[in-house]
């Protein structure tokens, strides 16, 4: 065979294993991100068993009656001090009236010191028989006492020294009733008085009552739960609906006890609301439950019996929201969130 045609024979290029070299990036990746995720991790409390929490007051009937107005609808902001429902008050308008009336007729007698003309010269006619009854049982008993010497010595007769004593007996009942009669003219005074502040208290609760057929915002915020129609008759403490604080807004976390321990009030906080994915809003630890969640419940967990299994248990922790959302991302109470403590400077 001629040079031309044969053909050289190449060896074929190794190829190299790449199995250990991924294996080993891996191992390094997922090493590094694991001592990230330690450092990280004790610096920082994270826990998605949260909720946004806040406060529902009621509006209450103070007073009974049937409805005549409801001023608002489901879902509709007001303001404190806003008109919600208003009640029939003919009833309390009439009672009114009436203590006005009891009022104006106590003053008219009694005056503005709650003392008539009449009631006082008769306390002060009193008072000056008292001074001179006092007066006249002082000279008869003085007389008493002159008297026992001069008949000791022979000079009056033993009926002259009897009449002396006798009258000075009487001095003594006038002087006493003359007393009971300033006690009496002073009550029929304070009576009157009294009377004057008991129709006073009277003409002010009537006219408290009277206010209370309005029922109002007791707070800012939304309308929740409108349970009332017109012409539904209502009893003092039924609820008519709640009103939501809009500005009362604050999250509760409840932290595993084993994450507890660095946390302290005043951390910062990073809240993820679930509602708005990739919305985040700041907050601050404000404070501490003094006890386990498993505490308050209904049967709380009774680890002396036989029967013991240790649980993580849960520390409700508050947390006050000092950064806000747009208005179109409000928090509304019962909202789950995500939450990140910084326990420490990072």
């Amino acid at each position: 065979m001629s040079a031309e045609n044969e053909t050289v024979a190449t060896p074929a290029p190794k190829r190299r294993n790449l199995a250990p070299i991924i294996f080993g990036v891996a191992v390094l990746v997922a090493g590094g991100f694991g001592v990230r995720q330690w450092i990280w991790g004790q610096t920082h409390v994270e826990t998605d068993n949260a909720q946004v929490e806040g406060s529902v007051v009621p509006a209450l009937a103070r007073v009974p009656g049937y409805v005549l107005e409801v001023a608002v609808k489901e879902n509709q902001h007001v303001s404190a001090g806003d008109l919600l429902v208003r009640l029939d008050d003919r009833e309390h308008r009439t009672r009114l009236a009436q203590a006005e009336a009891d009022y104006a007729a106590a003053l008219a007698q009694a005056g503005e010191r709650g003392r008539t003309g009449l009631q006082e010269a008769q306390l002060a006619a009193a008072r000056a028989q008292v001074a001179q009854a006092e007066a006249n049982a002082g000279k008869a008993r003085g007389d008493v006492q002159r008297y026992t010497g001069l008949a000791a010595r022979g000079i009056i007769s033993k009926q002259q020294l009897d009449a002396a004593s006798a009258a000075s007996e009487a001095a003594d009942a006038g002087l006493l009733a003359a007393r009971k009669q300033v006690l009496a003219a002073e009550a029929a005074v304070q009576g009157a008085g009294a009377r004057l502040l008991a129709a006073k208290a009277a003409r002010e609760q009537a006219a408290l009552q009277l206010t209370y057929a309005r029922i109002v915002a007791p707070v800012s915020g939304t309308v929740s739960r409108k349970n009332v129609e017109l012409g539904q008759y209502l009893q003092p403490g039924q609820s008519t609906m709640a009103v939501v604080p809009t500005d009362d807004i604050h999250v509760v976390a409840n932290l595993k006890e084993t994450d507890i321990g660095g946390v302290r009030v005043g951390d910062d906080v990073r809240i993820s609301v679930d509602a708005y994915k990739g919305k985040a809003v700041a907050g601050k630890v404000e404070s501490l439950s003094p006890a386990t969640g498993a505490k308050f419940s209904l049967l709380p967990p009774d680890n002396a019996t036989g029967n013991y299994t240790h649980v993580v248990q849960r520390i409700p922790v508050r947390i006050k929201v000092t950064g806000a959302l747009d208005a179109e991302h409000p928090l509304r109470p019962g909202m789950s969130v995500q939450v990140v403590v910084t326990t420490r400077a990072s």
